[in-house]
């Protein structure tokens, strides 16, 4: 045993991982019956190193508590060329689920596998990709998704992915899908509890959560058998299994996976908000279970169980300096799973991926008096200035922070002027990070990030008198949103600051978690600050949950003053028109102006170019998924945009769409500012750009 294959096998025990070594290509001599009633769950693969994949399957038995596979990993899909043949430990204990870390694969090759039991009746038969070797130069192609829930809506947007990849030239596949998070989402509605439906969806009756807590009109798992059960529903989804059956996955959570509001171990659920160090564990658990992929399980050296530490949902006294909960039951939790990680892919790509949910600390506009500084004559509406005052914590103006935030005739006391700025990475994870990025050399450093990077603001201080019954208090911006890095300035600017001042080029940020499409810059300040990008950054939308401006065409009063800001009703139309897109991008005046007379033009030339020059493009009722190309020259991102998918397609081609739009960004110089390019390749973005 050389010293690589013993680091090998060290890494399969420190992820829970069986382990397959490869070698010479022979025929199989497996009995194999394909029975996929038997896998219901049918395979996958995840997280592609040069020379080894994780591989997974699910094959449950009735009355028994452990059996083993068999899996094979060919070179062809007729397996004559088997170049891996191991076992593979399926247990009650992981709800018969079983990852294999195969190793001694080729770099950048496509290998064929399958899993088989004692009786030759095996899974369907999956593909996989390698990732190319640290110094191949060929260019990398993956596609980033987020966001799927089959409760609400159809992830028929893999099965246009499957159809594009099939018709591609050979050099424009895609190597990965990388998975931006809420991959399941915790709450479930039952038809029987919203029978006329949400929005203009059906309520799909998808699973019956075990032990479920309900909630308002939805129900959340409340252990272990809840949230697998969520995971056994989705993948019954046939495009979502298809399409991890053909490519590997590269995933991290998002909230769904855990809580919907959820940080650290705690759950918010309505007001109150309470620790769930045995809810986060299952949570991690479950996430283990289904997801191939190399991440950390300290808690013991098992190869077929997750071995979850002993835990109690204890109250949370103390934080650190940072707002992490040092309750030892709320570390253990944390702890029980570490899934930041980078992947290197060639020459071309560090993907470096972070946690934005397990070491954050509390919102800190989570405040109840924090609300007082909103008003219903500015719906959405919230004073920039006073998140920026949130934000930093005692750190603002130089450590000389108010003792009262003041808005209009609104004042409330500084909640957090004794505080810490806001983290949402965690000091140990954003010190990770950092050195990660400074000693990286790819072409392309890409954060993987769940949740949104850029400002979303709008400029409600031009609204002219006729149209606000009130102007807006003061002179300042309002921002939308919250709990993303949109509002982490701090944050945001220490990690850009450090790209600026290592002069690192190729910097890229994508992301998920607003359900809608955005293409722009990555920049730690907007006008009147000084606008200095160091780099590109993108959000994918949404494969088929419900986005804001959903939202709007539901819950915005048609009487209310500002509904042009938001949504413009032209004569005809089926929907509504989203202005809100206008409203990001272009700012109140070119709003006013397209619900007057529709001229788009003429709208887009009343723009506001302070508002968003860190914005080229904003689809919030997007849905679909975006690939990437990148190359030592530049980096092309494009948005594949499908209508509305309420019910699944069962179209080949996974069904019509609604716009491509690409963006390129050309390699830039040390010192220089990034520039994207952007082309509509078919169909109309309308508002978008």
């Amino acid at each position: 045993m050389t010293v690589s294959r013993r680091q090998f096998i060290q890494a399969a025990l420190a992820m829970g991982a069986s382990v397959a070594w490869a070698g010479l290509a022979r025929a199989s001599r497996s009995r194999w019956t394909e029975r996929r009633d038997l896998y219901p769950e049918g395979v996958a693969s995840g997280d592609p190193a040069a020379n080894s994949v994780i591989l997974w399957t699910r094959r449950p038995f009735q009355g028994r508590g452990m059996e083993t596979l068999t899996v094979e990993v060919a070179e062809d899909q007729a397996f004559r060329r088997v170049v891996a043949r191991a076992p593979a430990i399926v247990s009650a204990a992981s709800d018969w689920t079983c990852r294999v870390l195969v190793g001694g694969l080729r770099p950048a090759r496509v290998y064929w596998f399958r899993f088989t039991d004692a009786d030759g009746l095996g899974s369907r038969i999956g593909r996989t990709i390698t990732a190319p070797g640290d110094s191949d130069r060929r260019p990398v192609n993956f596609a980033f998704v987020s966001c799927q829930n089959p409760n609400q809506g159809a992830l028929h947007a893999f099965r246009r992915m499957i159809f594009e990849d099939e018709k591609a030239a050979p050099e424009n596949r895609l190597g990965f899908v990388l998975h931006l998070g809420d991959f399941i989402y915790e709450l479930v509605w039952y038809p029987e509890d919203r029978p006329d439906g949400y929005y203009d969806r059906k309520i799909y009756d998808i699973v019956r959560i075990p032990n479920a807590e309900k909630v308002s009109d939805f129900h959340i798992p409340t252990g272990l058998e809840g949230y697998r059960a969520i995971y056994r529903a989705y993948l019954h989804d046939p495009d979502l299994q298809d399409a991890r059956a053909r490519w590997p996955f590269v995933a991290i959570w998002d909230n769904h996976e855990f809580s919907w509001q959820g940080w650290q171990s705690f759950i918010k659920v309505g007001p109150e908000t309470r620790p769930a160090q045995t809810v986060k564990v299952a949570a991690n658990q479950a996430w283990f279970e289904y997801q191939p992929a190399r991440i950390i399980k300290p808690s013991g050296p098992s190869l077929d169980r997750f071995d979850p530490p002993a835990v109690a949902n204890a109250a949370v006294e103390r934080f650190d300096e940072h707002g992490l909960g040092q309750e030892p039951n709320n570390l253990a939790a944390i702890g029980s799973l570490t899934a930041y990680r980078a992947l290197r892919y060639g020459r071309h790509l560090d993907l470096i991926i972070t946690d934005q949910h397990s070491y954050r600390a509390e919102d800190p506009t989570s405040h109840p008096d924090v609300g007082q500084l909103g008003s219903p004559e500015f719906p959405s509406f919230f004073p920039q200035e006073a998140g920026e005052i949130l934000d930093a914590g005692r750190a603002y103006d130089g450590g000389r922070p108010p003792a009262e935030i003041r808005f209009g005739d609104a004042r409330i006391s500084n909640p957090r002027k004794d505080a810490p700025p806001q983290t949402i990475l965690g000091a140990e994870q954003r010190a990770w990070f950092k050195e990660r990025l400074r000693r990286s050399r790819a072409t392309w450093k890409i954060w993987g990030s769940s949740i949104g990077t850029p400002d979303w603001r709008a400029d409600p201080q031009n609204l002219p008198k006729e149209v606000a019954p009130h102007p807006w208090p003061g002179t300042s911006y309002a921002s939308f949103g919250g709990g993303d890095f949109g509002g982490a300035y701090a944050e945001r600017s220490e990690i850009y600051d450090l790209v600026r001042d290592e002069r690192i080029t190729g910097f890229a940020i994508v992301s998920g978690d607003r359900h809608s499409f955005w293409a722009g810059y990555a920049a730690k300040a907007l006008p009147p600050q000084p606008f200095a990008p160091v780099g590109v950054a993108f959000v994918g939308a949404s494969i088929s949950s419900p986005g804001l401006v959903e939202a709007y065409e539901h819950r915005f009063p048609s009487d209310h003053p500002l509904r042009a800001l938001f949504l413009a009703d032209r004569p005809g139309a089926e929907k509504p028109q989203p202005t809100i897109n206008m409203l990001l991008r272009h700012g109140v005046r070119s709003c006013l102006a397209y619900a007057r007379h529709g001229d788009l033009a003429k709208a887009r030339s009343l723009s506001n170019p302070d508002l968003a020059p860190h914005l080229a493009f904003v689809d919030m009722g997007g849905h679909g998924y975006a690939t990437v190309r990148l190359s030592a020259t530049d980096m092309r991102t494009e948005f594949v945009c499908i209508p509305r998918p309420i019910e699944r397609s069962n179209r080949e081609d996974g069904g019509p769409l609604r716009y491509r739009v690409a963006h390129t960004a050309r390699m830039w110089r040390p010192g220089e500012r990034p520039r994207l390019e952007q082309r509509v390749i078919e169909g109309d973005p309308g508002l978008s750009i």
